[in-house]
């Protein structure tokens, strides 16, 4: 685990360096204090960086490891930035055999990022996921709450067109 600092750190921007310390010295005396200051990081910056991780653990005088090993467990917890929608893959068994490859192939194609990434301007992060429980409407993605059924790789571009589109305004 690497602790540089990169331009975008929160522990390097002074508001978001406040928000931070004034989490943990609000929450670290309760009871499960790490989630729930790593559940207030998580809401209220957007991720937890490895940099924030290894200062959670010097405030809260427990190892790095701890508090690695709870942010990498729930899925919940990013440590990286995420874009402003997220569309996830179905990757259930109707949907892998309805197409879920080709679409993340040509969601590569359209956003130049790939699972797990955010595209340069924020606005995109593309994820797998377990099966949503709408396998007759395979292959399926999901748009931040939104469940997209039947999607083609020839669609999907239109999909995040509109993203694109209703966030320039």
């Amino acid at each position: 685990m690497t602790t540089t600092l990169q331009e975008n750190e929160p522990l390097q921007i002074p508001a978001q360096r406040e928000i931070i310390d004034q989490i943990i010295n609000e929450q670290k005396k309760r009871p499960g204090a790490v989630m729930v200051i790593l559940n207030e990081l998580q809401n209220k910056i957007g991720f937890i960086s490895e940099p924030m991780q290894a200062y959670v653990a010097k405030q809260l005088r427990t190892s790095i490891g701890s508090i690695h090993g709870v942010v990498t467990f729930y899925s919940f917890f990013t440590t990286q930035p995420r874009g402003k929608h997220t569309i996830k893959f179905c990757m259930g068994t109707a949907c892998y055999v309805g197409g879920i490859p080709q679409l993340i192939d040509k969601a590569k194609q359209v956003t130049g990022v790939g699972l797990g990434e955010t595209t340069p301007d924020r606005l995109l992060t593309l994820e797998a996921c377990r099966c949503v429980g709408a396998c007759s409407q395979a292959p399926v993605v999901t748009i931040d709450d939104e469940v997209i059924g039947r999607v083609r790789p020839n669609k999907f571009p239109q999909l995040v067109n509109k993203l694109r589109v209703n966030n320039a305004h």
